[in-house]
């Protein structure tokens, strides 16, 4: 097996949180359960998917909230987070009482560009100015200033008898602009991240540049080196610019027949995407890694992404059952992450 020039050190996973729209319930309490049961595991963090208007998880934040009252400590993130959905300010003061509620466990994700189907819903979600919204890089600017104290306007004070105002959104959590994470799949976005003092969080999907060989792994690996020399200003109090990558992965080891048929079949069905680049933008997706966990990890080992980084969020599959993401995560953190290197935490 190759050997990767770092072992892993941080090991997570990213779920959707699919729910039945007839009876949503069930699969909220679900995706408590699995982050509880990967706390149980050693696994370092949780992240969740943001969904609007679709079958997953489209309040992350409620949903963190509630993980938070239930661990006492596997980190809790948003992988990621639409801003074009998003008023910064509202959004600052959600993410930071939530953080102060976990104990400063929230790594929020968060990317930028015009929501997914704008010209379906832009009606409802902009009714007055659609056409004036700035989806740039400015939008996730804004919240990070937000979330750092910075003042949002010059009025502060007591007013009155019991009313007091601050400059600068509350409540204030200290740590949580040094966890928030853009999600970049360009070499111009890992850029902007690295200058910008975001953490980054590098996925199954990429954009190739022009003219560049449709190599997933191969860009992928440049998309993180030029995020590193981008990143030259320490964004933690370690001095690291963190990077996580997010591939699929599934370990089959303890799998019954008919779930490794079944995860089989997911994996068929996605394979013919990830031949050529998909789109006007050239898009990449990268393979699912399925297999035993020692046939995962040689997998890992050779792929050029996965050397730059010491941290993964591996995605579970989309459609599956509560009982596979157990089987999954059960595999992932006793016998993938050990032979990655990862140290269960206690």
């Amino acid at each position: 097996m190759p050997t990767s020039p770092r072992p892993l050190r941080r090991l997570g996973f990213l779920t959707i949180g699919l729910f039945d729209p007839q009876n949503p319930a069930p699969g909220h309490e679900s995706t408590l359960s699995i982050i509880e049961l990967g706390e149980h595991l050693g696994f370092d963090s949780a992240w969740l998917r943001h969904r609007h208007l679709q079958f997953g998880i489209s309040s992350p934040i409620a949903v963190m909230a509630a993980a938070s009252q239930r661990t006492s400590r596997i980190e809790l993130g948003t992988a990621v987070t639409p801003m074009g959905w998003e008023n910064p300010l509202r959004l600052a003061e959600d993410l930071a009482t939530v953080d102060l509620l976990s104990g400063g466990r929230i790594n929020p994700g968060l990317s930028v560009g015009v929501p997914m189907n704008f010209d379906t819903v832009k009606g409802e979600l902009y009714p007055d100015t659609a056409q004036s919204e700035d989806f740039g890089y400015s939008r996730v600017e804004r919240l990070a200033r937000m979330i750092a104290g910075e003042p949002v306007r010059e009025f502060e004070g007591k007013h009155g008898v019991v009313e007091e105002f601050s400059r600068r959104v509350e409540p204030y959590s200290a740590g949580l602009r040094e966890r928030l994470w853009y999600g970049a799949a360009s070499m111009r976005s890992a850029r902007w991240a690295g200058e910008s003092g975001f953490n980054l969080l590098t996925s199954s999907v990429i954009f190739p540049e022009p003219g560049q060989e449709p190599s997933f792994a191969a860009i992928q690996q440049a998309q993180i080196r030029a995020y590193r020399e981008a990143a030259a200003v320490s964004l933690t109090a370690s001095g690291q610019a963190r990077v996580s990558q997010g591939l699929v992965v599934i370990p089959t080891d303890s799998a019954s027949r008919s779930q490794r048929e079944k995860y089989q079949r997911y994996v068929d069905e996605r394979l013919p995407r990830t031949r050529a680049p998909q789109g006007p933008k050239s898009m990449l997706f990268a393979p699912d890694l399925i297999g035993t966990s020692a046939q995962i990890a040689e997998q890992l080992q050779a792929h050029l992404g996965f050397q730059e980084v010491d941290e993964v969020a591996f995605a579970l599959p989309f459609s599956f059952d509560h009982e596979d993401y157990v089987q999954i995560l059960t595999d992932i953190a006793t016998t993938l992450g050990p032979l990655l290197g990862w140290v269960p935490k206690t």
